[in-house]
């Protein structure tokens, strides 16, 4: 008894240590200044999107606009109306690739990872090694098998193109099966005896335990749907993205500038925002799905 009392005392005397005032005030400044260093890239793009021309080619340029003005989005307004294809068709065009995209890479990832994770059969193992093989090459390293396969199934210059091969990412199945490690094989068979059929197990109680890790796969999702371009597999103007169009914009050389510096702006607002209204989802999600057997 003497020595487990003595062994609590060493351990809350070492817990002290491990936070004494000195080194929580190191902690918040190292913080602050990793906070601060990662916030500046923002920071210039935001005020590079309301800087005047001659503020944007200044040298060395500044992060803060001197001089604000709504020049730049007025400009980035016009060039879009004078085309010939509306701006509310990019946009639908975008909208609709993401949505699409991110719903069936959820669905079949988080599918497939179930099974990788929760089911025996053989071959298994061999497969996940192949999907850890894939995240070791880039989009620009396939795109021509893509286009190949698109092609021989008719799908080039359709939305397909693009959502298909986002539906079959590896990095999704490789997430979702990390995070179901962690449920507890235990509760799928209590599930399985209270007579709960595959796929309600599925929905209702797996689903609901890796939240954490499909919030990260839309985010990451959005992050390339909503930047993609389409050029690749994409011909007829009336089915290309937003990006696309901003990025004609930009093409347009110094006098573009404005308008371009507000482009940028513009393709940052939604990731960044879906980003920050879920973070804190994840972040909470994630400190108490712990469950294990």
């Amino acid at each position: 008894m003497a020595a487990k009392s003595g062994t609590k005392r060493t351990a809350r005397v070492g817990l002290r240590a491990t936070h004494s005032l000195g080194g929580d005030v190191m902690n918040v400044l190292v913080l602050l200044l990793v906070g601060f260093i990662m916030v500046i890239p923002l920071v210039y793009v935001v005020c590079n999107a309301f800087k005047p021309l001659d503020e944007i080619y200044k040298y060395p340029p500044d992060i803060i606009v001197r001089n604000p003005t709504t020049g730049n989005f007025k400009d980035l307004v016009v060039l879009l109306s004078d085309s010939w294809v509306p701006f509310s068709r990019y946009l639908f065009n975008t909208i609709f690739i993401t949505v699409a995209g991110i719903a069936g890479q959820l669905v079949f990832a988080s599918m497939a990872a179930y099974v990788l994770e929760k089911r025996v059969f053989p071959g298994r193992d061999g497969f996940f090694k192949l999907v850890r093989t894939t995240l070791l090459f880039t989009t620009a390293v396939t795109q021509i098998p893509t286009f190949i396969i698109m092609t021989k199934l008719g799908w080039v210059d359709t939305y397909w193109a693009i959502i298909i091969p986002a539906w079959g990412g590896s990095m999704g199945v490789y997430l979702m099966k990390q995070f179901m490690s962690s449920i507890p094989d235990s509760l799928l068979e209590a599930a399985k005896i209270d007579g709960s059929s595959e796929m309600r197990t599925f929905w209702t109680i797996v689903m609901p335990n890796v939240k954490p890790a499909w919030l990260t796969l839309i985010i990451f999702q959005i992050q390339a749907l909503w930047t993609a371009t389409g050029g690749v597999y994409i011909f007829s103007e009336q089915k290309k993205t937003l990006s696309y169009a901003m990025s004609q914009v930009m093409l347009g050389g110094i006098s573009r500038a404005g308008a371009g510096a507000a482009v940028t702006l513009v393709m940052l607002v939604v990731p960044i925002g879906v980003f920050i209204l879920s973070q804190s989802q994840i972040l909470q999600t994630m400190a108490s799905s712990g469950m294990k057997d």
